[in-house]
Formats: C-alpha cells, sequence, structure tokens
C-alpha cells in the first residue's frame, strides 16, 4: 500500500498480524450495513479479537478522536464497485501505489437518494503487497476514528479481489501539490501549509498517545489527502504497528517503508518507535519548506539526499532564504519558517529519544499558527530620506517586511518524475 523497500535482514523478527484467509478475517470484527453479503464467504458479523486489546473498549480516547470497540463497516460486492467506477475506466484513476490503482466512484446515498463519491483501492494482481495489508488496513481505520485520519467506508473481497472503499478526498495528495505541475496545480500558499502540517501532526499525535500506541511508519507526503477545505487527512494504513508494550522499548520488525522517509534506526536495525514516525514527519516538514523531494537523483550527486544537503541551512536562518520553496514567492514570515526549519533538525534527530514527541510537535506548530494569525500593526517610518513616505511604504510593504527576496530555483532541480493524482 505504500512500501517502496523491503528487507528481512531483522533476525528478531515479530509474529505478522495477518496469515492465511480464515486467520486474518477472524481477527476483526466486521460488521455489515448492506443487507446482501457479498459471494466472497465473508460473514457480515464474524466476531474474533482484533490486534486492539479488548482492554480498549472503546473508551479509549483522545480529543477529536476514539477507537471502536468494533469496526462498523459496510460489505460491498464487485458488481456494486465495478458498477460505481464505470468498470475501473481508465480516467476514473486517482492515483497508483504499490497495493494498486485507486478510483473514483459513484455510490447511490440511500438516505438522500442522490449519489456520493467515493475512493476505490482495488488490489494489482501482480502486487507483492496484499491480503496481509489489506486486513491491516481494515482493522486498523476500522476502528480508528480521527478529523485527520481517512475514513474507511466499507470493503470487498470476492474471489482473487480485494478492494477498500474510503471517503473521498477532492484536492488530492500534499504530494501533488508540493512537486505537481501544471495548470491544475495551484502553489500552496504558506497559511495552508501550516494548516496542512498541523493538521497531520494531530492525526499522528492520536495514534501516538492512543492507550495501544500505534506506530504509522509510512508517514510522506503521498499519504497525507487533503479535502475540500484543504484539512489534512492521513491515509494508507497497510504497514501500521501496534506500539511496544510497557515492558518494551521497541518492536522489532521486517523493514518496510520508503526510502528517505524511514528513520535511520529502523533501517539499520529494524527496530521500531513511536518516535520513528517523528522522523518521517522532520523530513515533510523540509519538503514543505523547500518544495523539492526528499530522494531526487535528476538534482547535483550532494543535493540528491535533501535531508542531507538541507541541514546547514535549516541551522541558519539567514541561509534559509536560499532553499525556500520559489512558489511562495517570498511570501511567508521569515521567522516562522527559521522555527519550523529548528523543529524539523530536531525532529529529524539520529537517535530517536532526542526527537520530541508528535503531541510537542502540534503544540509548538500551533504556537506559530497562532503567531502568524495575529492583526500585524504596521511599523511608523520616520525617515530622514530625501524621498517621500509614499516613496518608502511601495519599496517595504510592512506586510511583506520580513519576506526575503524570491529565490530562483531551476525547474531541473525539483525533479522530473511525475507525481501521481492522489485522491
Amino acid at each position: 500500500m505504500g512500501a517502496c523497500f523491503s528487507s528481512s535482514s531483522s533476525t528478531n523478527q515479530t509474529t505478522n498480524t495477518t496469515g492465511n484467509l480464515s486467520s486474518a478475517i477472524s481477527q476483526t470484527t466486521i460488521t455489515s450495513t448492506t443487507t446482501n453479503s457479498s459471494s466472497s464467504g465473508i460473514s457480515s458479523n464474524v466476531s474474533g479479537n482484533s490486534q486492539f486489546s479488548a482492554a480498549s473498549g472503546g473508551d479509549d480516547r483522545q480529543p477529536g478522536g476514539q477507537i471502536l470497540p468494533h469496526p462498523n463497516l459496510r460489505v460491498f460486492s464487485f458488481a456494486e464497485l465495478k458498477t460505481a467506477t464505470r468498470n475501473f475506466r481508465s480516467d476514473t484513476v486517482l492515483g497508483e501505489g504499490g497495493f494498486g490503482k485507486v478510483y473514483k466512484g459513484w455510490i447511490e446515498d440511500k438516505s438522500s437518494s442522490k449519489n456520493s463519491v467515493i475512493a476505490v483501492k482495488k488490489l494489482n494482481s501482480e502486487s507483492m503487497q496484499g491480503l496481509a495489508e489489506w486486513q491491516t488496513e481494515v482493522d486498523f481505520l476500522g476502528r480508528l476514528q480521527h478529523p485527520n485520519l481517512v475514513k474507511l467506508l466499507g470493503y470487498c473481497y470476492e474471489g482473487t479481489e480485494l478492494l477498500l472503499v474510503y471517503e473521498f478526498m477532492q484536492k488530492g495528495s500534499l504530494e501533488n501539490h508540493l512537486f505537481g505541475r501544471g495548470s491544475t496545480v495551484q502553489p500552496l500558499p504558506w497559511d495552508l501549509r501550516l494548516k496542512i502540517l498541523i493538521g497531520a501532526a494531530q492525526g499522528l499525535a492520536f495514534l501516538h498517545t492512543s492507550e495501544k500506541q500505534v506506530i504509522y511508519r509510512d508517514f510522506k507526503a503521498s499519504n497525507i489527502l487533503l479535502d475540500g477545505s484543504y484539512n489534512a487527512k492521513i491515509s494508507d494504513f497497510g504497514l501500521a504497528k501496534i506500539g511496544p508494550s510497557a515492558s518494551q522499548s521497541h518492536v522489532t520488525t521486517r523493514v518496510m517503508g520508503t526510502y528517505g522517509y524511514a528513520a535511520p534506526e529502523y533501517v539499520s536495525t529494524g527496530h521500531l518507535y513511536v518516535k520513528s514516525d517523528v522522523y518521517g514527519f522532520g523530513i515533510v516538514l523540509v519538503e514543505m519548506l523547500t518544495g523539492l523531494r526528499v530522494l531526487d537523483t535528476s538534482r547535483p550527486a550532494a543535493q540528491q539526499n535533501l535531508s542531507d544537503w538541507v541541514k546547514p541551512y535549516l541551522a541558519d536562518r539567514r541561509k534559509m532564504k536560499d532553499i525556500m520553496d520559489s512558489r511562495l514567492e517570498g511570501r511567508y514570515p521569515s521567522r516562522a519558517a527559521g522555527q519550523i526549519a529548528q523543529l524539523a533538525l530536531t525532529c529529524m534527530e539520529n537517535e530517536p529519544k532526542t526527537r520530541p514527541s508528535m503531541k510537542e510537535v502540534v503544540e509548538k506548530l500551533e504556537q506559530l499558527d497562532a503567531i502568524n494569525g495575529r492583526p500585524r500593526i504596521p511599523r511608523v517610518h520616520h525617515s530622514t530620506h530625501h524621498y517621500s513616505q509614499h516613496q518608502h511604504t511601495q519599496q517595504r510593504s510592512p506586510h511583506h517586511r520580513r519576506s526575503p527576496q524570491p529565490h530562483v530555483v531551476k525547474e531541473g532541480s525539483r525533479g522530473s518524475r511525475r507525481s501521481p493524482k492522489g485522491w
């Protein structure tokens, strides 16, 4: 669903969360809201134990979110989803990942007799990611509810067909907005970038602070989706893991994720911590500041790994303007950008214990947002220069007095790899 590399070098691999079909289905209680069960043989009400302990009991609530005692998902038939997506027509494709393609679809809302827009993820028959990640997605997103997590509406399993049905996200992925090109892709202004960062951080903080800590394991720009109001929602939970217990410091697992975003301790040892996600968040912070991909072989050799290249710039606010996204056109508060750069550096610390918690990250970003939202009081200039006050005001507008000059970045430095549309 989002894995771009995997490794079996870990010698102390944990038990997979899913096995064959029968054991996978028995792990989760799935309640169908339809009257007709699909021909897959999945019962509309199968009882069993999920990855979350019964101790959660549905009382594991965080501000704005909760973990349900059981999933409440609709069982779709393959025929329904085939009709909804116009027979999975190519012009309905929203994006494509390791699991398969995502299609835009339309289903009738029986309560309003209107069509609702959905996103349908369909397993590629040649994909190496299959039942295990499909089941993990059902188990996690079927129970986790939060404004900053994409809502899973239901699933379909018939024969070899595995599909997942989500709410439709109108503005697509953050990746497309940061790196996409064309007339349909509008650059994100500073205030929207900050809003998206806060939303994504709140989603991760919810996962990390739940009674059963959830490690997301694949945090990256393409997995942050945006609704019609640019509210960020984390998607794609196929690699999610339950965090370490009270007696453990970490989870050891087969290394899977995305190069560039995966934390160094995880890549080298397979040891997975809650703060491994924080590292990935730090990388996204840098991408948001620079408008550049974390890895891009089209850049000069010394600049191909973004995190290594920009660290000296992030540490010095005077150098920051040299790496800031040129599409911001200098319209950003330099002090806030500098503070986010410092936050990114702490998130990308080599040692997990020295990284901040996602709760601390949220608090920092919200502080910056509050400062950014305060009305600015224009400075009164007592100029002794020979030109007029009017001319002085024109040259330095109080609304942009701290903004550096736009930095022109050559088009080739952003890379030419085509971005998925997102959904």
